[in-house]
């Protein structure tokens, strides 16, 4: 199954509210994962795009509307066009399933998502309030948050309209200006949300969107001396990147770069109840999710039981293309599949059960059959490295402590999951694991927009979703009055 006919946006970049071709006039071919034929192009952005779109990102903050609209106005706002993705919202999943390989189910679950996010920050817009600090006789004191100014959203292609809203909505709803940088192998679904926000009545350079490569336009965008923050989801090496870059202008970032997350079975678990969890953590998004949950740490006396149950579920497991039943779409591209596959090939433990693609997905398409593997040596390079395809690494630990000690002995500190029915040993797991995420008797909450989300390590810093991301999108200034 294909998508219908799709209405496509124009190969333009969004700046001070208008669609402008890349000043050079280049365009990048865009490549669906489903067949990897070309479908359309997009913009080229070089440094004089993004630097145009900086300086309209600083003027609408600085004089423009934008700067001018109070919380509960930026609030409405959000909230109309949460309305407005909603009812955009099969269109849209459409063009992210043709753009990004994922299947329409799940493209559709990520719209609503879109909207939820909208909707969340827009109607905590006016609720961030400040303090008052008591302090010596004759002063009065008070701590408010304030916007940074232009912040610079530089998101990848697994969940380019989450991404899209996980960025911008609690930055604007601080009031800060934003640039978004989406990446070029997915940002379809990116263009036409930034052409809603336009009709729904956001002000010219609140939202501004330059297309292109990662080391033109994305480099450029991280580099620039008028951007005051930074936002970045993507891999550690680019990451790390980005960080200098902030540092260099002296501002701050966010960093989501990746995980290894793990899944924890102890013998007392409900295993039915957790098996499509284990699967599901895996299979979502072709494995490219940096939550993934790609290892699974199962207490020895059940370790058979467990595999058992994975290997029945991944033996019937199709990638195809993203009709309704489709367990799981293509990897992203070309590359992503040739590096999958060689994880796959190069793995150095036995493999338990390996899905199929399915018979008539399109030849040119990049599909990956799902595989089981273990048991799993957790210092080996597939234990170890975020291979992100649907490649789930089974092991074994023999007690709590040597559980905790596998799950936090990565680099990586994103997510985990803790399967257990003893209270007591939920909450001592569940606090002695390294992440930022730790779920009891489940994996994932479908968007989970209002929790607090980000890694340690090299998973990165900082946090998005819920109320912490507006305090990250946001600084302090003290204000101390002395009077009489």
């Amino acid at each position: 199954m294909m998508p219908n006919e799709l209405s496509l946006p124009k190969p333009l970049n969004l700046i001070a509210g208008k669609w402008v071709p890349a000043a050079s006039g280049d365009e990048m071919d865009v490549r669906s994962p489903l067949d990897g034929e070309v479908f359309t192009t997009i913009a080229a952005a070089q440094p004089e795009d993004v630097d145009a779109a900086v300086k309209a990102a600083r003027e609408a903050f600085d004089i423009g509307t934008w700067g001018q609209m109070t919380a509960a106005e930026r609030g409405r706002l959000m909230l109309k066009f949460s309305l407005r993705i909603l009812e955009e919202a099969e269109p849209l999943a459409q063009l992210e399933s043709r753009d990004n390989g994922k299947p329409l189910k799940q493209a559709r679950a990520d719209m609503v998502a879109c909207a939820r996010y909208f909707e969340f920050y827009g109607g905590a817009a006016d609720k961030v309030h400040g303090e008052v600090i008591p302090f010596m006789t004759g002063y009065n004191v008070q701590v408010v948050r304030e916007p940074y100014g232009v912040i610079a959203c530089i998101i990848p292609w697994n969940y380019p309209s989450q991404m899209f809203a996980r960025a911008l909505a609690p930055a604007l709803a601080m009031g800060n200006s934003t640039v978004l940088k989406p990446a070029e192998d997915a940002c379809l679904t990116c263009l036409r949300l930034a052409e809603l926000a336009g009709e729904v009545g956001f002000p010219d350079g609140a939202i501004n969107v330059v297309t292109g490569r990662g080391d033109v336009a994305g480099r450029a965008l991280s580099e620039h001396p008028g951007v005051d923050f930074i936002a970045f989801t993507g891999s550690p090496e680019v990451g790390q990147m980005i960080q200098i870059a902030a540092a260099k202008n002296y501002i701050s970032c966010t960093l989501e770069l990746g995980g290894k997350s793990a899944q924890i079975v102890f013998d007392d678990a409900d295993i039915d109840a957790a098996l499509p969890f284990l699967v599901g953590g895996i299979i979502a998004n072709a494995g490219q999710t940096c939550s993934a949950g790609s290892r699974i740490l199962i207490q020895e006396s059940v370790y058979e039981k467990v595999v058992a149950g994975l290997k029945e579920q991944f033996e019937g497991l199709e990638a195809s293309d993203i009709s309704e039943e489709a367990a799981l779409g293509p990897v992203i591209s070309a590359k992503q599949k040739k590096r999958v596959e060689a994880y796959i090939d190069g793995a150095d433990a036995p493999l338990i059960a390996r899905g199929t693609v399915r018979e008539g997905a399109p030849k040119g398409g990049y599909y990956v059959a799902p595989a089981l593997f273990g048991p799993v040596d957790p210092h080996s390079n597939i234990g170890q490295e975020e291979v992100f395809g649907p490649v789930l690494c089974a092991m074994t630990f023999k007690d709590e402590a040597d559980a905790i000690r596998i799950a936090n002995d990565t680099e990586y500190g994103l997510m985990a999951a803790v399967w257990t029915r003893d209270g007591a040993r939920q909450q001592r797991v569940a606090k002695k694991l390294r992440g930022g995420q730790v779920y009891i008797n489940g994996f994932g909450a479908g968007g989970g927009i209002e929790l607090p989300f980000g890694g340690v390590r090299k998973s990165g810093h900082g946090r998005e979703k819920g109320f912490a991301a507006l305090l990250e999108f946001s600084q302090i200034k003290t204000i101390i009055n002395k009077h009489d």
